[in-house]
């Protein structure tokens, strides 16, 4: 089923920073002490970002981190196999300044797990516009692409993170009402919590979101996606966890990779910080 996108302030954003790169005098004329020829005064050119590197994308990440996220690494029982797992792949770029990442895969017995980070610098090229504004109008972009679903609210208007209908109205209702109740909360038992559903995030870098993506191929297990951005300053950071049992029947636990995953991103947004 399509998710309803839940973007708040996205379009309004977007408007403003459009406005910002577009807008002008609107009274058209020079100052009074402004030089023979010049148009008007002139305006002071936008703050550069934060960041003017980007850190080395397979080194990032520490090793007891990987241990966590790929504990295929820890099966490995050649030495040299488990350094390579280790040290990752980094993925193709023309300008590291600009644009780097790393890419891990390990196999186990149980499962196989892939691990990506990713980190883009922004730079504004309009003297009009701000790296950071530009960061934020991309990130935004970004958000609304990710189409985050609605928070559930039950019936009395409150958040409900299973979607299911009130006992009151559950007892009153006719059997056949009932019945197609009884089928929705079925239905919905398969739905992630509120708290484990594709969401915005408050707690990371000046603005973020987690998606959680669960598929599957066939006749083959379900693998889980699960994606936190976020943006601070110019800088934009991905990071893509995926997890597909070794186990036909076995789901990849929500909670537990999505916990992953955050504790990660933490760990990035701490180490731009430093």
């Amino acid at each position: 089923m399509q998710r309803k996108a839940y973007v708040p302030g996205v379009v309004a954003l977007l408007a403003a920073l459009l406005a910002g790169c577009t807008g002008g005098s609107d009274e058209g004329g020079s100052t009074d002490d402004s030089n023979p020829g010049q148009a008007g005064t002139a305006t002071a050119a936008a703050q550069p970002g934060k960041y003017a590197t980007l850190p080395e994308a397979c080194g990032v990440v520490s090793r007891s981190t990987l241990d966590s996220l790929l504990p295929g690494i820890r099966q490995l029982a050649d030495e040299t196999q488990r350094d390579t797992a280790y040290a990752g792949e980094a993925t193709l770029t023309y300008d590291t300044d600009r644009k780097v990442g790393c890419r891990w895969k390990v196999e186990s017995a149980d499962a196989t797990d892939h691990l990506l980070v990713d980190f883009e610098r922004v730079v504004s090229y309009d003297n009009a516009v701000s790296d950071d504004n530009q960061a934020e109008a991309l990130f935004a972009k970004r958000v609304a692409a990710a189409d985050l679903p609605a928070p559930a609210v039950s019936t009395s208007g409150s958040p409900s993170p299973s979607g299911s209908p009130s006992g009151s109205a559950t007892a009153s209702a006719s059997p056949s009402a009932t019945a197609s109740a009884t089928a929705s909360a079925s239905a919905s038992s398969t739905v992630a919590p509120a708290e484990l559903q594709p969401r915005l995030l408050e707690d990371l870098g000046d603005e973020a979101f987690i998606d959680d993506a669960l598929g599957s191929s066939g006749s083959t297990a379900e693998q889980r996606t699960v994606t936190v951005a976020f943006r601070t300053s110019n800088v934009l950071v991905t990071i893509a966890y995926e997890e597909q049992p070794a186990t036909v029947g076995v789901v990849p636990d929500s909670e537990e990779m999505q916990d992953k995953a955050r504790k990660l991103a933490a760990q990035l947004d701490d180490s731009l910080a430093g």
